[in-house]
């Protein structure tokens, strides 16, 4: 049975901007395995499933596309993780919980002011955050720009504020937050980003750009702090397949899909469609009604 939004709940930050993330495809090895995972460890619910793909979400949205058939990755370019936005700390709290219980093991937990993450991967190394954003009226600023940082987060507060007998799936109102990429080179990754498609620059980290649109802290970054220098994925290559730019109405649909068009974009069956200096590909759609 379908998850029913709680419309009680704000409205998540990183959806409320002009384009914001949707689902994130990525290829596979062994597409039972990842699907169990998915589903399992990560909490998501099977929406669809086929023999050659499997699409898992939360609230009949697809927030995971799973395609099988993979060659063995020539780039270091590609995704750094995937992010999963909870509505709220005691959601966060409920998966690390469930998370414990499971033994699935952590990689990282960190305060970035903004938002508190945890950190993953699943079997075959695509990496995983999931997090929960601090209210926006929180957020620190200098000079009126957003601050990031990457502190500890404590992980026994965090355990402590979880809710008994919660279910080991996500909440309703989960979504995904935003991506990560790993790039060649992050002037050139603004340039494509900022420059082309009209993301707003955000925060500048050593090695990293972060990039948003409306004001969130970030829909997209990219580092190099692995792939410095890295040339273009080649087709077929395992991770990341593509992912959706979501568009909230029909004159941001356009005005992106224009700015696609003119960065070498074309027409595809499921949306304009670009690819990123590095092969990643984006495809543009737009907002559920």
């Amino acid at each position: 049975m379908a998850a029913v939004a709680d419309l009680s709940r704000p409205a998540l930050e990183a959806l409320q901007a002009p384009f914001h993330i949707g689902t994130v495809t990525l290829r596979v090895t062994d597409l039972p395995g990842l699907t169990a995972f998915y589903r399992d460890g990560i909490g998501l619910r099977v929406i669809a499933e086929s023999a050659d793909a499997s699409d898992l979400g939360i609230d009949d949205e697809v927030l995971v596309r799973l395609e099988r058939g993979a060659t063995r990755p020539t780039s270091a370019a590609g995704l750094f993780h995937l992010a999963i936005l909870l509505p709220s700390r005691a959601d966060l709290a409920d998966w690390l919980a469930h998370a414990a219980t499971i033994r699935l093991p952590l990689e990282g937990a960190s305060d970035h002011l903004v938002s508190e993450a945890l950190y993953l991967s699943d079997p075959e190394g695509n990496g995983i955050e999931i997090y929960r954003d601090r209210p926006r009226a929180d957020w620190p600023r200098r000079d009126g720009a957003i601050q990031m940082a990457t502190e500890r987060l404590d992980l026994q507060a965090l355990l402590a504020e979880a809710r008994p007998g919660r279910s080991a799936g996500m909440p309703a109102g989960t979504r995904m937050g935003h991506i990560h990429l790993r790039v060649g080179d992050t002037a050139a990754a603004e340039a494509f980003y900022a420059g082309a498609l009209g993301f707003e620059l955000m925060v500048r980290y050593p090695g990293a750009s972060f990039l948003a649109s409306g004001g969130y802290h970030h829909h997209i970054a990219g580092n190099v702090w692995n792939s410095r220098g890295a040339g273009p994925r080649q087709p077929g290559e395992a991770g990341l397949a593509a992912f959706e730019i979501v568009a909230r109405d029909r004159a941001d649909l356009e005005a992106m899909r224009g700015r696609m068009m003119a960065a070498g974009g074309r027409e595809a069956g499921s949306g304009a469609t670009v690819e990123d200096p590095w092969g990643n590909r984006l495809v543009l759609v737009p907002a559920r009604a």
